[in-house]
């Protein structure tokens, strides 16, 4: 297509990403704070997709949202996932989030900004009817950059569709004299090219064609200008006048080779054919895969046969049936080439880098001689993005290989840890039945009857510690000796000491009986305490003892569930793989298979001219004789 857009306005879900994101996030507070993350989940996420590994970021988000699990950054995780979604280039999927996230809850600047932004995604995807719908959402207007290419978008479309009056319409009053104003102008012309216009497109294309251009994206589209330009007036008869723009395109550009073959014929069409053939011959020593240079080839020897140099002729035209017949040749050998599906691996080993999505780009063609085609398919749209898809594709097999792997892992440590569990518990087992648990409860139950007994008949004696029942027990054996029942002095004397000291040891038993009876009843309290939570946790170990292995089975169940989940997924990628390698061959196959169809029809050509040429020759030769 013709008409452009700038190269700054080119698509980019990273930066559409981090725009809609500060848009939502900072709408109401102009001062950016940093942000702390209060999920982990969410900074594991995070940090996937700061390395550009969007494909394990989309899988721990989802994850994590499934587990509810992002209680602090639901709003950004959707977010994030929207724009890892348009790194894929799901664009559905990421507008369905983008439009939720469209709720009130933002306000109209951020509301138009993401309807701009979800405009260029479906214009970009080819949705044109969506893209205007989302356009036609946005209230008010937009900041003055946006507008400017929201008003380019909207005359794209149209000149997609064909309505090039409306394109015009729309664009004509485009003022000032910014890279927007310049791209409207290139399209305005496009359009009236289109619709059989070419005066009005003139004056256009003429002033582009004559600007002053400051960078190489300028100076790109005043070459494109030019080129249109004269081939419109080409195409209207205006030969001379088609020499002027097409002169002006750079010898050493991307466009020059059709501009030199343009100048020539405008000079042939002039009847000038000694200097057409000074563009022509600049051509035949450029590379033969260009459709101009292949032309040219043919160009050349016409232009000396109207110059009556019919053995100059003949001998570039064999020249050509050469030049051409090797390039049919290289051209077989590398359809077979690309049929064998070789071509792919290698373009895959190039970049064996993780990261995927639609940022991705080749940087780098393998080596080879199929490499000069090879860079003109990459360089259209089609196969770009079809081998994006591919080698997405490529890494998801790939991840899923990962995957399997990774459960014959799971399981083995599911087994080993099951036999460590099966190991430890016969140990285990055999250290609780020796913890009585319930024989101590009810030796605590004695002890408390016991206790209460003491205190109601207050037996101070009971509560007595081991040296003073020791000293009672002393005291009441030396009471009972025969000696000390006599009546002598020495016997009287004893008894009365005896009395003091039992008197002294029954005063201090009688004082600390409430205290001691109170200490002892809170340690009581304290076993009751200790025994209902050794009982607790008997009961949680058996419960955990009795649902281990259900645990087991249960995790086994999910880990062998999983391998043919993978398996069917597997299957599945393997089959878009095949079907996305079948896609690209067919485009790559079908675009070699059309160069070579217009080498064939150049060398029929050539034949006959030849064969003409020949046959003059031979006439003139038969009348002179």
């Amino acid at each position: 297509m013709l008409h452009s857009f700038p190269k700054a306005s080119r698509f980019r879900p990273i930066i559409l990403l981090l725009v809609l994101a500060s848009a939502l996030a900072n709408a109401a507070d102009p001062e950016f704070e940093p942000v702390e993350i209060m999920d982990p989940q969410y900074g594991e996420a995070l940090f996937h997709f700061y390395q550009e590994d969007y494909f394990p970021a989309i899988v721990r988000v989802l994850s994590a949202q499934e587990k509810q699990q992002l209680v602090n950054h639901a709003g950004d995780a959707e977010l994030l996932l929207g724009g890892m979604y348009l790194s894929y280039g799901h664009h559905l999927e990421a507008a369905d989030i983008f439009e939720r996230m469209l709720a009130d809850s933002v306000s109209v600047e951020s509301r138009n900004r993401t309807w701009f932004f979800l405009a260029k995604i479906w214009y970009q995807r080819g949705y044109f009817d969506k893209s205007v719908e989302a356009l036609n959402l946005i209230v008010g207007e937009l900041p003055q950059n946006l507008q400017r290419e929201a008003l380019m978008l909207r005359a794209n479309i149209l000149i997609e569709r064909k309505q090039y009056d409306s394109a015009i319409a729309l664009l004509q009053n485009w003022d000032g004299k910014t890279i927007w104003a310049s791209y409207a102008k290139y399209n305005i012309g496009v359009a009236l090219v289109r619709s059989g216009r070419v005066g009005e497109a003139q004056a256009l294309l003429n002033e582009i064609g004559q600007m002053k251009p400051f960078d190489e994206e300028m100076t790109s589209l005043r070459d494109k200008a030019n080129l249109a330009l004269g081939y419109a007036l080409l195409q209207d008869e205006q030969y001379a006048a088609a020499k002027v723009p097409l002169q002006r395109v750079r010898l050493e550009g991307p466009f020059s080779n059709k501009a030199l073959l343009g100048v020539g014929w405008a000079e042939a069409e002039l009847g000038d054919f000694r200097n057409a053939l000074v563009p022509w011959m600049e051509l035949q020593g450029r590379d033969l895969l260009d459709s101009a240079v292949q032309e040219s080839m043919l160009a050349i020897p016409y232009a000396m046969a109207k110059l009556d140099a019919a053995g100059q002729a003949a001998d570039h035209y064999l020249n050509a049936i050469e030049a051409f017949y090797e390039e049919a040749n290289r051209l077989d050998t590398t359809i077979a080439y690309i049929e064998s599906g070789e071509m792919f691996d290698r373009l895959l080993e190039i970049d064996s880098r993780d990261s995927s999505g639609w940022y991705w780009q080749l940087e780098e063609l393998p080596e080879g001689p199929e490499a000069r085609y090879l860079f003109h398919l990459l360089a259209t749209h089609e196969f770009q993005e079809g081998l994006k898809n591919f080698r997405d594709l490529n890494y998801l097999q790939s991840n899923l290989d990962d995957w399997k792997d990774n459960i014959d892992v799971f399981g083995n440590m599911l087994d080993t840890r099951k036999q460590a569990y099966e190991d430890r518990l016969p140990r285990v087992e055999k250290a609780l039945s020796r913890a009585d648990i319930e024989g101590m409860v009810g030796d605590k139950l004695g002890f408390d009857a016991t206790l209460n007994s003491i205190e109601k008949s207050h037996d101070w004696l009971a509560l007595a510690n081991a040296s003073e029942f020791e000293m009672w027990g002393e005291i009441t054996n030396i009471e009972r000796m025969p000696a000390l029942q006599s009546d002598i002095d020495e016997a009287v004397e004893v008894r009365d000491k005896i009395q003091l000291l039992k008197g002294v040891l029954l005063w201090q038993l009688e004082r600390e009986f409430d205290s001691v009876l109170f200490q002892t009843r809170r340690d009581l309290n304290d076993a009751g305490i200790a025994l209902v939570e050794s009982q607790r946790l008997r009961r949680q170990i058996d419960e955990s003892m009795r649902s281990e292995q259900l645990k087991f089975a249960a995790f086994a169940e999910r880990v062998n569930g999983l391998d043919p989940r993978i398996d069917d997924m597997t299957q599945r990628v393997d089959d878009a793989l095949l079907r996305q390698r079948t896609f690209l061959q067919d485009i790559a196959v079908g675009e070699l298979r059309a160069q070579k169809q217009r080498i064939n029809t150049y060398t029929v050509q050539a034949r006959f001219a030849l064969a003409a040429i020949y046959d003059v020759a031979a006439s003139e030769a038969e009348e002179t004789r």
